[in-house]
């Protein structure tokens, strides 16, 4: 941590901001760092640590959309810190052997000229130095890293000893990057109060180096990259023994040491050093010290240190993003190693990026941005830790227990406040450049099996909102379709799917299915295996379902489990959606549909192949019948979906040929004429279904007809005016089309009369009451009144791209079940794509 500013910029920032508002810069650089260090070490002793660092730490946690881009990110701050430290220490050696402006020789030790690409010179030469320690491994940099310490402690006893030994004395100031040799004097007084006095407010000025002008956000970047290094030891975590013991203990420790240190030096450079010193010499120490040399040791140590620390963190963190393949062969050179495990091009290619960053010429030109790289990382570090607390799993519980979602609350804050104080511009594009890594990262990388946190913090929220949800409050304003659809094989019913997930209109949407075998019999569970298969299935036909598979001995028992079972609290299916039981003979639509054409290969996805045709069903009619019953009677909505897999949608909905689709709908209840009626609760929820087909953005373009069958003499227009009010009432936007059916019902009353003993019409019956007696019903529709009344609906053309029919209650004598299933089939027959609707519960509001 200690590295150039220690010993070059403390003086600087001292000497613009004053002592109270460096104070204040420490506590608040070092409140971001505390509260980072806190996250760190949580992170650290949660589980075993390898090479990146804070990347390892961030991908792992945040998963690698999150990882690889701040591990990108990352890298760029080491780079950049590892420039700006290699740029102080040339400033430094040419303050020491530079030969001042305006001579054109030296003399004594000041021999190396001076100008941009002499400097440039000098800092290739220093990196080239700290490329070939990082080279020859991690122990080497340790052992020297180690030595640097000894070395950077005891030159800086000799400066707070210097502090106390020194004498009040004259400092002349050379203006080493100024073409001019004027001189100006800058005073060291020994401890006095007056100075104190002079020094303890701001007095913002001209930064010598680059001319210019300084103030809080630019002197507080400076001195913030005197804290980054806290992230040193983490970046090796890979070459740590105990890196989980290693590191918080280390980081902590160095934390308050250097805090302690910097809040010293402050006070007594305030206290001894004159304003005009502070701020025109940065090597102002080296005159004021008892041993001289000895503090330009000191700063080449501390600078060489901090430049190599982040050129080895910054290659370890490239060599782990390539190990993880995030970014494919972009990276694939960084992943080779020597011998010894040192990952040796990584080394080289970030060497590569710090001599281009070395262009930049001056320190405090890129201290801006290198701290705001900085200051993003360790937001994200943060946040990282708070998404785990959040998650509450079970999993994370780090050893290190001194922080909570607070701490990493806050340190988020502060980052991000101090971020866009330093510099707007800088924070804006890194956050900008962020966003487009995690884009690209999200759709280019591919999936890992590291664990994503966001499905951990998912999980937390859905179950405490699941929680919140309370079936008591339902209100019918609110109603919405929550669908299990029973499928039998996927590949018979693709397009079904596709029209169920139309139809959910942002409702709950469950694939059923029921597999015919007995568990006991079974070494284990088949489903387990199936459920990739199903869900590969709804991410390749991009529906919005869950999958709900079970094992019964039938498939009305299955159905009746998964109507029980399926859902969560207040999300369950309120509607049974099933294909309509007829001869016609499966055909493998997955083939056909647009999803596959492109990926043939991946066809199977684990499905049987589909039932012959000459092969038995696995139900019979009467069960089929059964399983509406049993829903009806468990207060379900039903829908019988007939030839939906011949609804072509793209067809239908995207050809730009007038007149646009059609929804044809009929609201009547067409083996029940004695009784027909518009506004009974199951005609409102067959509008409601056919009005939410219609909301669907695919169907937007499609127009909702509806069909009022009108006998003579019965005030047509009367009735029409009624249901027109109706549709008002419920802002359902539709044509309204009258249809004689005279010839119809005559047919119906034809059969009545020759019925003997046939009860009277019941129009007066109330809808459930002509449900229960329905039974007689069944027996007084005529086959001869189906077909008249198939004909009549196959009659209002054109041809639509789907209808909707009012489905009637199965008969409560089970004996008729079949009998009742013929006649829907009857009814349906050639009528192209088919609903068939019949609603339990309220679903339409005529209020706010």
């Amino acid at each position: 941590m200690f590295s150039v500013v220690l010993f070059l910029r403390l003086g600087f920032v001292v000497g613009h901001a004053g002592l109270y508002q460096a104070l204040a810069m420490f506590a608040v650089a070092y409140f971001i760092i505390g509260m980072t260090v806190l996250s760190v070490c949580a992170i650290a002793t949660n589980g075993a640590l390898d090479a990146g660092g804070a990347y390892y730490m961030i991908s792992r946690a945040l998963g690698p959309e999150f990882g690889g881009s701040i591990g990108i990110m990352f890298f760029l701050a080491n780079v950049c810190g590892s420039a700006l430290y290699v740029l102080g220490l040339v400033e430094a050696v040419v303050d020491s052997f530079g030969i001042p402006p305006g001579q054109k020789a030296g003399t004594g030790v000041h021999v190396l000229p001076q100008s941009y690409w002499y400097e440039l010179l000098y800092g290739t030469i220093l990196l080239a130095l700290c490329l070939v320690v990082c080279l020859v491994g991690a122990s080497i940099y340790a052992k020297a890293t180690f030595l640097i310490f000894l070395i950077v402690a005891g030159v800086l006893g000799t400066i707070l000893v210097s502090f106390f030994a020194t004498r009040p004395l004259g400092v002349p100031i050379r203006m080493p990057h100024l073409n001019s040799s004027e001189t100006e004097n800058g005073n060291f007084t020994g401890f006095s109060l007056a100075t104190l006095r002079e020094n303890l407010g701001g007095g913002y000025g001209v930064d010598y180096t680059t001319g210019q002008m300084m103030s809080f956000s630019s002197v507080f970047a400076v001195m913030f990259n005197g804290c980054t290094g806290i992230m040193a030891g983490s970046n090796m975590s890979g070459d740590l023994k105990r890196p989980s013991y290693s590191i918080p203990r280390g980081t902590i420790s160095a934390v308050l040491f250097t805090y302690l240190v910097y809040n010293l030096l402050a006070f007594l450079m305030c206290a001894t050093c004159s304003r005009t010193l502070l701020q025109k010499d940065y090597g102002f120490l080296r005159d004021i010290s008892i041993f001289p040399p000895l503090v330009t040791v000191g700063i080449y140590a501390a600078t060489l240190s901090a430049a190599m620390s982040n050129l080895i963190g910054a290659s370890r963190i490239l060599y782990a993003l390539a190990r993880d393949d995030l970014f494919g062969r972009a990276l694939a050179l960084a992943k080779r190693t020597s011998a010894s495990g040192n990952p040796i091009m990584a080394v080289i290619l970030s060497w590569l990026v710090v001599q281009l960053v070395l262009f930049s010429g001056k320190l405090n030109t890129i201290a801006g941005v290198v701290t705001t790289f900085f200051l993003l990382v360790y937001a994200t570090v943060n946040l990282a830790c708070l998404a785990l607390e959040w998650a509450s799993a079970p999993n994370f519980r780090p050893t290190f227990r001194y922080f909570s979602w607070h701490t990493c609350l806050l340190g988020i804050a502060g980052c991000c406040v101090m971020m866009f104080l330093i510099s707007p511009v800088s924070a804006s594009a890194s956050l900008g450049f962020l966003l487009l890594l995690l884009l690209a990262l999200h759709y280019l990388s591919p999936s890992s099996t590291w664990g994503y946190i966001s499905q951990a913090l998912i999980f937390h929220q859905v179950r405490k909102y699941l929680l919140m949800l309370d079936v008591r409050k339902d209100h019918v304003k609110f109603w919405r379709p929550q669908m299990l659809l029973m499928v039998q094989n996927p590949r018979g019913s693709p397009r079904l799917i596709d029209f169920v997930n139309d139809l959910k209109k942002s409702g709950l949407y469950v694939l059923g299915h029921v597999e015919l075998q007995d568990l006991d019999a079974l070494p284990s569970d088949p489903l387990q295996p199936q459920q990739d298969s199903w869900l590969g299935l709804v991410d390749k036909l991009n529906v919005k379902a869950f999958v709900s598979l079970t094992l019964a001995p039938s498939v009305r028992h299955g159905v009746r489990q998964l109507l029980f079972t399926s859902g969560l609290g207040g999300m369950r299916p309120n509607t049974l959606v099933l294909g309509f039981y007829d001869d016609a003979a499966p055909r493998d639509g997955l083939a056909q549909h647009p999803a596959f054409t492109s990926a043939r290969e991946e066809l199977p996805l684990g499905f049987p192949p589909l039932r012959a045709p000459a092969a038995p069903k696995l139900l019979s009619p009467r069960e089929y019948v059964g399983i509406v019953a049993d829903a009806l009677k468990m207060l379900r909505n039903v829908l019988l979906a007939r030839q939906l897999e011949s609804l072509d949608k793209a067809w239908e909905l995207r050809r730009a040929a007038s007149p646009p689709p059609t929804i044809h709908v009929w609201p009547v209840n067409l083996l029940r004429p004695d009784s027909a009626r518009y506004a009974d609760t199951c005609s409102l929820f067959l509008l409601q279904m056919a009005c939410v087909l219609n909301m669907a953005r695919a169907w937007r373009r499609a127009r909702l007809r509806l069909f009022l069958c009108v006998e003579a003499g019965a005030m047509p227009g009367a009735q029409e005016d009624k249901l027109r009010q109706l549709l008002k009432d419920l802002r359902i936007q539709a044509q309204i089309q009258l249809v004689p059916w005279d010839s119809v019902v005559r047919l119906h009353w034809q059969a009545q009369r020759g019925t003997p003993g046939g009860p009277a019409p019941a129009e007066d019956e109330d809808e459930e009451g002509a449900a229960v007696n329905f039974p007689a019903n069944a027996t007084q529709v005529s086959d001869e009144y189906v077909c008249a009344a198939n004909k009549m609906v196959l009659e209002q053309g054109p041809a639509p791209a789907v209808r909707f029919l009012y489905l009637p209650r199965p008969p409560a004598d089970t004996s008729l079940y079949p009998l009742y299933l013929r006649q829907l089939e009857l009814l349906t027959r050639g009528l192209g794509p088919t609903v068939l609707v019949h609603g339990v519960s309220a679903v339409t509001s005529t209020q706010l």
